[in-house]
């Protein structure tokens, strides 16, 4: 696995055909809250298109489950466009061994992951290849720091208690360092920070914004200050909406960014600056914006918008 695979397009087998079918990608705290099971399986076999037979090697997460079962449907797959007749296809887990699933059980009783290329993390390297904010953003963390993280994540969206003194720890000692980069000497601390602040967003842990700003403010790692400002929904007061409001209105940093501001702004509900925000309309961006990658990845069809768009829809709930 190269350092940069996490922040890369990941390119599933048997998920990309030319003119394929394309969806529009869920984020990760949809694909946990709406998920039943969170395991970590072996994958006895798959099929592109039947499914994946797993063995349930440890239940994470949701009522028990038989020792084998099979997945064989999506639970929250958006088809964007349709090419051919082709249904959407499996992942490809020929080389994979084993692999934590987020399950759900539809109406008919199938049991199902969210998209064909979400609701898995996969094992590889003796490392977990996981997601915490949506699957073109993927980390490579090792496997006790995922299971205490997406455990505790799991269970806060399900209404259930978690370890706050070991996820607090964690957070602390791997915040309290400075922002690393993607040298080899970092990577495994840069992954560990994404986590991190991820984690401060999932599970909206309170009092890190000082910890937060490095990040925040870091000019030279997109990936810094977008967990950053993800994290921030968990600091709710006039210092934060601020912050926020003053990265939107310079938006020198990247549109993408930007957004993910507004997002967390709306997150807040800060009624009192609606005002404020309205004077940004005028001169707010309306380039194209999103994850970028090859347009023949499915998860093409994964809405995003311009900052204008972002923002007029904040303001809309502001009233």
């Amino acid at each position: 696995m190269t350092k940069l695979l996490i922040f890369t397009i990941i390119f599933l087998a048997g998920t990309i055909k030319t003119f394929a079918t394309t969806w529009d990608e869920p984020w990760t705290d949809k694909v946990i809250k709406e998920s039943d099971y969170f395991v970590f399986a072996d994958i006895i076999s798959y099929d592109k298109e039947k499914g994946i037979k797993i063995k349930i090697i440890k239940q994470l997460g949701g009522e028990k489950l038989p020792l084998e079962i099979e997945i064989t449907n999506f639970y929250l797959l958006d088809i964007t466009s349709r090419s051919g007749g082709h249904a959407p296809e499996f992942p490809n887990f020929e080389d994979i061994k084993q692999s934590y699933f987020f399950i759900k059980k539809n109406s008919q009783d199938k049991f199902c992951i969210s998209t064909p290329t979400s609701g898995f993390d996969y094992v590889e390297d003796e490392n977990v290849h996981a997601t915490y904010r949506h699957s073109y953003h993927q980390a490579s963390i090792p496997i006790d720091i995922y299971e205490m993280t997406m455990t505790a994540i799991f269970n806060n969206y399900h209404h259930l208690d978690y370890n706050r003194v070991q996820i607090t720890n964690f957070i602390n000692q791997n915040l309290s360092k400075k922002p690393a980069g993607f040298g080899d000497n970092e990577i495994k601390t840069f992954f560990l920070q994404h986590v991190a602040m991820e984690t401060i967003f999932h599970l909206k842990i309170d009092g890190y914004y000082n910890l937060l700003l490095p990040f925040f403010n870091d000019n030279t790692n997109f990936h810094h200050r977008v967990s950053a400002c993800r994290a921030l929904v968990a600091s709710n007061n006039q210092k934060t909406i601020k912050t926020l409001v003053n990265k939107i209105a310079a938006n020198k940093d990247d549109d993408f960014t930007t957004v993910i501001c507004i997002w967390t702004l709306k997150e807040l509900k800060p009624k009192e600056i609606k005002k404020d925000l309205q004077k940004l309309i005028s001169k707010a961006s309306t380039k194209k914006n999103g994850f970028g990658g090859n347009i023949m990845d499915s998860r093409v069809g994964t809405d995003f918008p311009t900052v204008k768009r972002a923002l007029e829809e904040l303001i809309k709930t502001l009233e």
